[in-house]
């Protein structure tokens, strides 16, 4: 054999150059793909001013949670069927209810549901593809109270 099949190839400062810049590369444009996609799909801004918003918060949960009311969702055979109970687990029906219907991760398939009342729940026909969604209600008691809640539930495929 002659020398130089003994050496191989050398490890020279170039290739360590190349190595390490070809890594940091990798990694500096997958950071700048997720940092991108983040930002794209951000849905926005829960409230304009965060500072006011806090300023009635207590006294808007405490009205809330005096209605003992628990809300529930599911989707069965193409209708979403959205429940309000009272703390006597009797349906309940709102003054006015409006709602959005969404994925949890961004905004192109929010909707607006058509609820109807049937007596004991709240049902509009949709036809949902499986994996996790939420309903954004806003709800107003016959007492005037609001009510706002974010339900999350899972259609299974």
């Amino acid at each position: 054999m002659s020398d130089t099949a003994k050496e191989g190839r050398k490890l020279t400062g170039w290739h360590a150059f190349g190595i390490f810049a070809g890594a940091f590369t990798v990694i500096i444009g997958a950071n700048i793909a997720l940092a991108v996609s983040a930002i794209t799909t951000f849905p926005g801004v829960e409230t304009k001013n965060s500072y006011v918003a806090s300023q009635t918060f207590d006294d808007r949960r405490n009205a809330q949670e005096s209605l003992g009311w628990e809300v529930a969702a599911r989707h069965k055979g193409g209708l979403l069927i959205l429940s309000i109970t009272d703390a006597e687990g009797q349906p309940v029906q709102a003054g006015t209810l409006t709602a959005t219907l969404g994925r949890p991760t961004h905004v192109k398939d929010d909707r607006t549901p058509e609820f109807t009342f049937d007596g004991q729940a709240y049902v509009a026909r949709e036809a949902l593809a499986p994996g996790n969604w939420n309903i954004r209600m806003k709800a107003t008691a016959l007492d005037g109270t609001a009510f706002e809640q974010r339900v999350v539930f899972r259609v299974k495929g």
